[in-house]
């Protein structure tokens, strides 16, 4: 909490710096407009707009770490007996957005998962783990602090409804219909608040922007364990090619707490991830998105997005799967702008 507070105390200095021009004011008509497609609640509507997304996002883990060096199967297998190889996740994200006045808007995110893990014993027998299914879903508001001289903060708040499953399961060499590890799970199973804040700038052809959010685990769920709090922080940099067109890059931090209590039905000496000690840690991650604006026309305020990240640091605790790349691509369209505001 002493990191959103600090960040706030320089929000209201950056607001008392800006002055009370109005005719100059950041605007999200334009390639720019838009953060990469990777970036959640990045931007506000004027009164009365909607805005319709989607988004499909495919993740791709292969490196194991302890720490932040690289282990293999045969240092795993010293402690464990079956040791991760490959994860995947397909995430498909829907979202609608609806700004009530020119300060406020609200923001509902809900995605549907599928999740598999290649896994290995240690007799040497490869075998996979699915699991699949709608994943917690997400509603906040979104409130304008300011907006003068291209520049542009606010401030979103929110909570995260269990309504992802964490009753997950699969069969595997050793047991039918088996528990599957915390990664695999489809949700947190609490309530989860979370708050943020972004600043958003531009120039004639740049634009930049950087958001930071913290979600809090406040709960144990129904299987005797929570999540822990995750901090982020991603600021990003966009140059305008053309009226339709941008490029972008990104620098994202995340710290990951540990996962407190523990799920009576995962045995932690079975694999890494069923074991809570192998959970938490931080990670850099660059990104390259590109993103392709519709200004006018029949299809007016369509906004397509792509985006690959992949990690330059990671440091986990204990023994962990790491991401290797991230892949989103998005469609976004914004209908009834508000006539009193450049949109």
């Amino acid at each position: 909490m002493k990191k959103i507070t600090l960040c706030l105390y320089g929000t209201l200095i950056l607001c008392s710096q800006l002055t009370n021009a109005q005719e100059n004011l950041w605007t999200p008509a334009r390639p720019d407009g838009h953060a990469p497609i990777n970036v959640m609640g990045d931007h506000y509507h004027g009164k009365g707009e909607w805005m319709f997304s989607f988004r499909s996002m495919i993740m791709n883990m292969e490196n194991v770490l302890s720490g932040s060096e690289n282990v293999g199967n045969n240092i795993i297998h010293q402690k464990y007996m079956v040791a991760p190889e490959k994860m995947k996740m397909e995430m498909r994200m829907l979202g609608l957005m609806y700004a009530f006045s020119d300060e406020l808007t609200l923001m509902l995110m809900s995605n549907y998962s599928t999740i598999s893990m290649d896994l290995i014993s240690r007799m040497n027998a490869s075998f996979t783990t699915e699991s699949d299914g709608f994943g917690d879903l997400s509603i906040s508001a979104l409130y304008k602090i300011c907006n003068q001289n291209r520049k542009s903060i606010h401030l979103q708040t929110g909570v995260s409804i269990p309504t992802g499953s964490i009753d997950q399961k699969d069969d595997t060499p050793m047991m039918d219909n088996a528990p599957l590890a915390y990664p695999m799970q489809l949700g947190s199973g609490t309530w989860d608040p979370f708050i943020g804040i972004t600043f958003l700038g531009q120039s004639s052809f740049l634009s930049w922007g950087w958001q930071i959010n913290y979600k809090m685990r406040i709960s144990e769920n129904e299987n005797d364990y929570r999540l822990g709090n995750s901090f982020q922080s991603l600021g990003w940099g966009a140059i305008k090619l053309s009226e339709k067109w941008s490029m972008a890059a990104s620098l994202k931090y995340l710290n990951q707490a540990k996962i407190k209590g523990k799920y009576a039905a995962l045995d932690p000496m079975m694999m890494p991830m069923f074991n809570t000690s192998n959970s938490g840690g931080n990670q850099w991650s660059l990104g390259f998105s590109t993103n392709f604006y519709i200004p006018q026309g029949t299809f007016k305020n369509f906004r397509l997005g792509a985006s690959y990240e992949i990690p330059i640091y990671q440091n986990v605790c204990g023994i962990q799967m790491v991401e290797s790349n991230v892949l989103t691509l998005g469609i976004q369209y914004s209908f009834k702008a508000s006539k009193n505001r450049q949109e």
